[in-house]
């Protein structure tokens, strides 16, 4: 069956998500800004931790970097934390509506 997390947070001025749906083939997308910025797709349940770096569009680019790892909890599996601007910013969980 199918899996899917999601998790967002507004930073620096910025709208950033880490989406993953996992199952047979597991894919993994950063948005940032409702743009798809880095992409990943592994066959099987993935291998954490699994890091996805961009940069922000802005004058001059600023690197960003984000990195999902097991938690060991049946109630929430994966943790997300976005890195940007030497700072590690912990992203919530969204919930399905």
């Amino acid at each position: 069956m199918r899996q899917r997390y999601s998790f967002h947070v507004d930073q620096a001025g910025h709208s950033v998500t880490v989406n993953v749906r996992s199952g047979w083939i597991t894919e993994t997308e950063l948005l940032v800004d409702g743009k798809e910025l880095a992409f990943h797709r592994v066959h099987g349940h993935g291998s954490y931790p699994l890091s996805l770096a961009a940069q922000l569009a802005e004058v001059p680019p600023r690197p960003l970097a984000v990195t999902l790892d097991r938690t060991g909890t049946a109630e929430h599996p994966l943790s997300c934390v976005l890195e940007l601007a030497g700072a590690e910013h912990v992203m919530p969980e969204k919930t399905a509506r």
